[in-house]
């Protein structure tokens, strides 16, 4: 099967903004990025896109948004609807960030989640999303440190996003459906960290020879471990999305996941399980923003035949979307061996790629920048095509958000 994969050329306009480097500095725990914050994510002074009453009734057209027919057609030039969606999405992983407590104190412990589960959308700046938060979500480490570890190291439980249902009657009628989002942060602590760094593939199941799925080590292993009382992420997920079936089993559903960076890796990982684990399960749509590779071919050729979409958003100056690994095409894997090893992965799904170098704005961006989550929404609103990457209102829009 072939997908539509965008290309990228020099863009056809130019501009003379400051570059993100220039306008400030914003640090997290891990590391320091040159740009101008804002809070939320937004791409301009006007109303996110997440709760803009303009945003186009999908209606009958859903399921090819949700990438049905692997969004032909849709991806070069971008479709104007697809890409509020994108954006839309992507600002409830946004959610997940600013959710997430970066700022440890006694009563708030290092990545746990900020604010009561009824608030998470609201106080996170998105108030009028149409989505009730329905369950927290948290991803445990199989990783054991020794005892002499510092604290912020050996925390192996923390929270990494929510699950959420769209509530609203009047969304739901201009989704076409009721849809569940499922949104996941990238990594915060230091055991994720190390477990982003187990890169060997490893079976997801006891398998079946040369056509064997297998995934990244330390994805799976964020995703299936327990710890204590606390469940695995695989078990969460299967709960809250058990729960939400039983309530609107009746009705049209969608699932939608969503995660950067690392919550991206670990979307892919729950969408595939929710296939397997539902015999019933809605159409399942992945919105993946800077991730890495996850799996092998094996496991690529698994997920098409769930018949899961996996959109993935990159930005090819993005080193991250490079890694674990080393990438073998479809024609290359006809030897048998070379599925057998464990450092061969392969893309999953389809891809829009994108280039900060061909944004004005962006093009002067260090390597951490070039990964943000707040880069990525900013490329997917500008990105016209391959023709012009970049529209001339995108570069307004930039404009007016660097001169605040």
């Amino acid at each position: 099967m072939s997908f539509p994969i965008t290309k990228y050329v020099r863009p056809c306009i130019q501009a003379s903004i400051p570059t993100l480097q220039n306008v400030g500095t914003i640090t997290n725990p891990t590391t320091t990025i040159t740009f101008k914050p804002q809070f939320p994510n937004k791409l301009s002074s006007s109303p996110s896109p997440l709760s803009s009453p303009s945003l186009p009734k999908l209606s009958h057209r859903w399921e090819y948004y949700q990438g049905v027919d692997n969004w032909k057609g849709l991806l070069d030039p971008l479709d104007d609807t697809l890409r509020l969606e994108i954006i839309r999405y992507g600002n409830f992983v946004e959610a997940a960030y600013c959710s997430c407590n970066f700022h440890p104190s006694p009563s708030t412990p290092y990545a746990s989640c900020r604010f009561p589960k009824s608030k998470i959308l609201s106080q996170s700046g998105f108030p009028a999303t149409g989505y009730r938060v329905t369950k927290n979500l948290t991803a445990t480490s199989g990783i054991h440190l020794p005892g002499w570890a510092p604290t912020w190291m050996t925390m192996r439980s923390s929270w990494i996003g929510y699950i959420a249902v769209c509530h609203d009657r009047r969304e739901i009628a201009r989704l076409g459906r009721r849809d569940i989002v499922i949104a996941l942060r990238g990594t915060a602590t230091g055991l994720e960290w190390l477990e982003n760094m187990r890169a060997a593939l490893t079976p997801l199941t006891n398998g079946d020879g040369d056509n064997e799925a297998m995934v990244e080590s330390g994805f799976l292993s964020l995703y299936t471990s327990a710890s204590g009382n606390k469940p695995s992420l695989q078990t969460l997920v299967r709960e809250g999305i058990s729960k939400i079936m039983q309530k609107y089993g009746g009705e049209r559903l969608s699932l939608t996941i969503t995660g950067h960076s690392l919550g991206a890796a670990l979307a892919t990982l729950a969408a595939y399980d929710v296939k397997e684990t539902f015999a019933d399960a809605p159409m399942v749509t992945v919105i993946s923003f800077a991730g890495p590779r996850v799996g092998n071919w094996s496991f690529r050729c698994r997920l098409e035949e769930q018949g899961t979409k996996v959109l993935r958003i990159v930005n090819s100056d993005d080193v991250i979307t490079k890694v674990p690994g080393f990438f073998i095409g479809g024609d290359e894997l006809s030897a048998g061996w070379v599925r057998k090893v464990q450092w061969v992965y392969a893309d999953v799904g389809c891809e829009l790629r994108l280039s900060s170098r061909d944004a004005p704005g962006l093009n002067g961006i260090n390597i951490a920048a070039c990964h943000e989550l707040k880069t990525y929404l900013r490329l997917v609103d500008g990105f016209v095509g391959s023709n012009c990457p970049f529209r001339a209102t995108a570069r307004k829009m930039m404009n007016k958000t660097f001169a605040q």
